[in-house]
């Protein structure tokens, strides 16, 4: 299987997730466009996109103007070839707009670890029909998609007491994932080297709250790990 991975900060790669993908003998394109790299021109070549966080936002286009090209890529992609998409964290926010939402500052930011409500269509759905009803999950995103109520192509799989859209599908193929499944253990200490993912963290939690959300992570590590080889098993079946 041949994967694009389009990632916003080197440190925020798949993961868990991505470790599987090797271990299966994956073949990982992976475009660091923060560096100025380039997405090939040829998207047909690509089985399956994942789309990464970030520190920047969707509307940054004047600071990132790669931005642009991005969201024009992953309409290609998605709306077009219809093939298969997991965004996640920003990847997700790019995928509510490139199908017509708009992306909104959270009230409040959602920064911890927290519960994640499925729907009862997730009981349908190829990806998450054998999560439980709820989860808990790392959060650490100041802004969401909003506005996409009234998209028929649009299904809501699980909100937040905060977030309606913590995962989307557009159609049967292409997901947004609000929330952070994918981290492993080393993910917070790196993460919290981020000037602005630091400074979020510290808004919202106080000051050394660093040494915390870390160790709350790595308690529930051994579920989002769960999860994640779930998500990733029942991705395959729209690959093939």
């Amino acid at each position: 299987m041949n994967i694009i991975v389009l990632q916003h900060i080197k440190i925020e790669d798949p993961g868990y997730i991505k470790d599987l993908m090797l271990a299966d003998g994956f073949n990982l394109t992976t475009i660091e466009l923060d560096e100025g790299e380039k997405i090939p021109s040829d998207l047909s070549k690509f089985d399956g996109m994942f789309c990464m966080g970030g520190p920047m936002d969707t509307f940054m286009e004047q600071e990132y103007p790669w931005l642009i090209e991005e969201k024009k890529v992953i309409k290609e992609f998605v709306v077009n070839l219809k093939r298969p998409y997991l965004g996640f964290c920003l990847g997700c926010q790019l995928l509510g707009e490139v199908v017509g939402g708009k992306v909104v500052k959270s009230n409040p930011a959602e920064i911890g670890i927290m519960d994640i409500n499925f729907t009862k269509e997730k009981n349908e759905d190829i990806l998450f029909s054998k999560f439980p009803e709820q989860i808990k999950s790392l959060q650490w995103h100041s802004y969401e998609v909003q506005g996409i109520d009234n998209n028929k192509d649009v299904t809501l799989l699980a909100s937040s007491p905060v977030t309606k859209y913590q995962i989307f599908k557009y159609q049967n193929h292409a997901y947004g994932i609000q929330f952070h499944i994918e981290i492993k253990d080393t993910t917070v200490n790196e993460w919290g080297c981020v000037p602005e993912y630091k400074k979020a963290l510290e808004d919202q939690l106080g000051e050394g709250a660093l040494e915390k959300f870390d160790q709350a992570a790595k308690n529930n590590m051994t579920d989002m790990n769960n999860y994640s080889k779930i998500l990733y098993e029942n991705f395959k079946k729209i690959l093939i």
